[in-house]
């Protein structure tokens, strides 16, 4: 498969409201009664004005990490744009949860969760994927090896967990026993692939405690529709919302914290022409030097959603 994934401030090819007004208007999307109407109770959830009660962030420990010195200036410098506090508080993280992070990239989650996870007594397990075949001859073992490297410090990061995630896989955990599962920025990568996000979506759902919540922030086509498989990296949120409902998830809300209403979701090399990534060129080709970025800088990260299932039960 051939995967391309904007990850956490580095270019990559690799598979892997604001809080409390809540969720996304049908304004805000563009959508009109008409076309609302026509839609699943979840996405018309999604995409009218729900006002729920503002989230109350109480939690020390995750404040303590997000400033940690673990976390280099790059990443503090995006947290205007992917608003850490707010989308874990959203999803709902607890002290001493075991959290599941799907294709982790190039560790911006790896540096708030797995600290928060080791200073609240709880568990962080990281996905370690091959999924274009390449999981044979010990190539997701090597992976493994060199993941544990990066993160070997246990005085930060604790006893990190690691689930060998490629075509053979049957389960990322032992079945129910993981509360938080995150999918961040990667759901197009896995639309390439038939089958695949029925698939990992169908891992998430059976590792999760009845009750457990699978988040997921995901480039946001709308109000536009989704172009094809997304290679352009906008999903729409009807996609996810039906995806996670056939893995036989609950969808449990919506949050506009990492909307970005200046994204025209038009650009010359899909969302990886935005920042972090900043692509100038085709793949494969060289940055171009010409290339004009001023009005894709000012725009700044994508426009994403942000969205919370829950597994029945609990």
């Amino acid at each position: 498969m051939t995967v391309k994934s904007r990850t956490d401030g580095v270019a990559s090819r690799q598979v892997l409201t604001r809080l409390g007004l809540g969720c996304l208007t049908a304004a805000m999307l563009g959508l009109g009664t008409a076309a609302t109407a026509q839609t699943s109770p979840e996405l018309r959830a999604a995409q009218t004005h729900k006002i729920s009660a503002p989230q109350v962030v109480d939690d020390p420990a995750l404040v303590e990490v997000l400033k940690g010195p673990q976390r280099p200036a790059g990443d503090v410098a995006r947290d205007g744009a992917r608003h850490p506090l707010e989308s874990l508080t959203f999803w709902g993280l607890r002290p001493g949860a075991t959290v599941l992070e799907m294709f982790p990239g190039a560790g911006y989650w790896v540096r708030i969760l797995a600290p928060y996870a080791a200073k609240t007594h709880g568990h962080y397990i990281t996905t370690v994927s091959a999924l274009t075949g390449d999981e044979k001859d010990g190539a997701i073992q090597a992976r493994v090896d060199k993941f544990k490297a990066r993160w070997a410090d246990a005085s930060v990061y604790g006893e990190i967990g690691y689930a060998p995630l490629g075509k053979a896989t049957t389960q990322l955990a032992p079945p129910g026993s993981v509360d938080l599962i995150l999918t961040a920025r990667n759901i197009h990568n896995l639309l390439w692939e038939k089958g695949e996000v029925d698939r990992t979506l169908a891992l998430a759902f059976a590792a999760l405690k009845p009750g457990g919540v699978l988040a997921v922030e995901e480039h946001r086509a709308d109000p536009r529709a989704q172009i094809g498989d997304a290679r352009d990296g906008y999903v729409a949120t009807s996609t996810v919302i039906a995806a996670a409902k056939k893995a036989g998830f609950v969808f449990d809300g919506a949050s506009e914290i990492n909307a970005n209403p200046k994204d025209t979701k038009d650009h010359p090399f899909g969302v990886w022409t935005l920042p972090p990534e900043r692509q100038s060129a085709p793949d494969g080709k060289a940055p171009d030097p010409a290339f004009d970025r001023a009005k894709y800088d000012a725009i700044g990260e994508s426009d994403r959603m942000t969205l919370r299932f829950r597994k029945p039960g609990g």
